[in-house]
């Protein structure tokens, strides 16, 4: 996991800068994780990443340009606000990052957190990446780090008032299992910076220190996210829709240890990939959400994990 920020900045205070615990926003003393040059250096590399989307959209007509609207910087980490395909303009609308993002600190192995008060607020961005409002929550609708890396937090304004007051549009979660070879790109609310490769593969599952996670997405290696980049939405270029959600890399190449996944096959052969980074699938969310928005974990065809 890419370490939040805060957990970072404590961990690196009390045991030095190899003991933190987990993912997003990382203050890294070296590397490219280096959590300096939040200004000059963001707006640049948000520059140059807004001209090579430009040029390759020219060359693909077809691809759906990948901006920075309706995501949204956390404290931490990333995240995006989303809709689900079947979501009416007058739900309650969602917000979606990691659950290692929780304020609460990390969920324990097969803590599952279900309609849990919460206030959090989020940065909402605009196509540019500029913040255009404050929303919040009204309370955490799920969170877990069990099998899946997720947390949604249901807002207080509905997806017609975000529309109509900053003409932005949710991010749909698309209902169906990505492909690999897939072209993706990822944007990070927090750094507002938009990473751009494609699906490798698949990980039956992905063990990091206490956590495991099935049906993991695997990264080509041009997706060199980093920490604070936890919680942004993967979304598919050629339709716009968001297919999973950016959770972690092997920072070290150490073997299962936290910052640290490995993968482990069908057999039991762990493969440790220094320098890769991975996310979570989406697509069986939608199953679990109904009319206006609300979580039914017993509703046919949802399988995320139960309290």
């Amino acid at each position: 996991m890419r370490k939040p920020l805060a957990a970072a900045f404590c961990a690196l205070a009390i045991a030095g800068a190899g003991a933190a615990p987990a993912t997003a926003a990382e203050a890294a003393p070296t590397g490219v994780g280096k959590a300096a040059d939040t200004g000059s250096a963001t707006s640049a590399v948000s520059g140059v990443v807004s001209s090579v989307e430009q040029t390759l959209a020219g060359l693909n007509p077809s691809a759906k340009a990948v901006n920075f609207a309706g995501t949204v910087a956390l404290s931490n980490c990333s995240g995006s606000v989303v809709r689900m395909p079947d979501s009416e303009s007058n739900d309650p609308a969602l917000v979606m990052t990691n659950g290692h993002c929780l304020e609460s600190g990390f969920p324990g192995p097969g803590e599952v957190l279900v309609d849990k008060a919460s206030s959090r607020t989020f940065s909402l961005l605009n196509a540019s990446g500029s913040r255009v409002a404050t929303l919040r929550a009204a309370k955490l609708a799920y969170g877990t780090m069990t099998d899946t890396d997720v947390a949604l937090y249901q807002l207080t304004t509905t997806y017609a008032q975000i529309k109509s007051s900053y003409n932005i549009n949710a991010l749909t979660l698309n209902d169906s299992h990505p492909v690999a070879g897939t072209a993706i790109s990822i944007p990070s609310g927090y750094w507002k910076r938009i990473y751009s490769c494609s699906v490798d593969g698949f990980v039956p599952t992905l063990k990091e220190g206490d956590w495991t996670w099935k049906d993991s997405v695997r990264y080509t290696s041009a997706c060199n996210t980093i920490g604070g980049t936890s919680g942004s939405p993967v979304v598919d270029e050629a339709t716009g829709k968001v297919v999973a959600v950016n959770n972690t890399g092997n920072e070290d190449g150490e073997r299962c240890t936290v910052n640290n996944p490995c993968e482990v096959d069908a057999n039991g052969t762990v493969t440790v990939r220094k320098g890769i980074n991975y996310a979570q699938q989406t697509y069986g969310i939608p199953a679990c959400f109904g009319i206006d928005n609300k979580l039914d974990l017993s509703a046919s065809g949802c399988t995320l994990p139960k309290p």
